[in-house]
């Protein structure tokens, strides 16, 4: 007996159908970057003909950013997540960028900013990303000085300097040395005691004082 291709007229809804696409693109941006982003990589993914792919995304690189979107927004979900004490969310921030699970994101952002130099609308996308990450700090550091827990009177000032912290020590993603140091490790943490007006090891002893919290299955 002949053994049959993969059906790419499995009928799924269309709104399903794309979001399963984009979920696809968005792990092989995490795994590869987004240059590792083609119809044919989705679609041997997904088991599925290029064909069908190309029907959802015509243009190829309306997949990239739909990808790298879902990535970042997906990041900034876990990142900054709603409700609990300021301090906490802060220091599960901070412990989050500053464990290895935050390699993969760092490296994609490391990646989209490259790629956007050359391509206007990816630019776009990324731009509107960190205005939206911006905007989600801005409010917990708000609420954290509200709170009394945070000694700083300009959240955005204090957003700022966290983010290029962030940055800083993710453009160190793809380092293959290693840093021994807590100069290194623990650099996010120092800055953001600094811009929150944290006295010295407030916020590392809120990050040591962390539960872990289980992922959803």
């Amino acid at each position: 007996m002949m053994s049959s291709a993969p059906d790419a007229r499995a009928r799924k809804p269309p709104a399903e159908r794309r979001a399963e696409i984009v979920r696809t693109a968005a792990d092989l941006a995490l795994e590869s970057g987004l240059e590792g982003i083609t119809l044919r990589a989705v679609a041997d993914r997904l088991h599925v003909r290029p064909g069908l792919i190309s029907h959802y995304f015509p243009v190829a690189d309306d997949l990239v950013i739909a990808a790298f979107v879902h990535a970042v927004s997906d990041e900034r979900e876990a990142l900054v997540p709603e409700g609990g004490a300021p301090l906490e969310r802060m220091a599960r921030l901070v412990s989050r960028v500053e464990s290895s699970d935050a390699r993969p994101i760092s490296r994609l952002w490391l990646n989209a900013r490259h790629l956007s130099r050359f391509r206007p609308a990816l630019d776009e996308a990324l731009e509107e990303q960190e205005s939206m990450d911006r905007d989600r700090l801005t409010a917990l550091i708000d609420d954290g000085i509200a709170a009394g827990a945070f000694a700083t009177d300009d959240a955005f000032t204090a957003c700022v300097r966290i983010f290029i912290a962030i940055d800083g020590f993710g453009a160190y993603a793809n380092n293959t040395g290693a840093f021994a140091s807590d100069a290194y490790w623990r650099f996010v943490t120092d800055t953001s005691e600094w811009a929150l007006g944290l006295e010295p090891g407030r916020l590392r002893a809120a990050i040591d004082a962390l539960e872990p919290v289980d992922e959803p299955a």
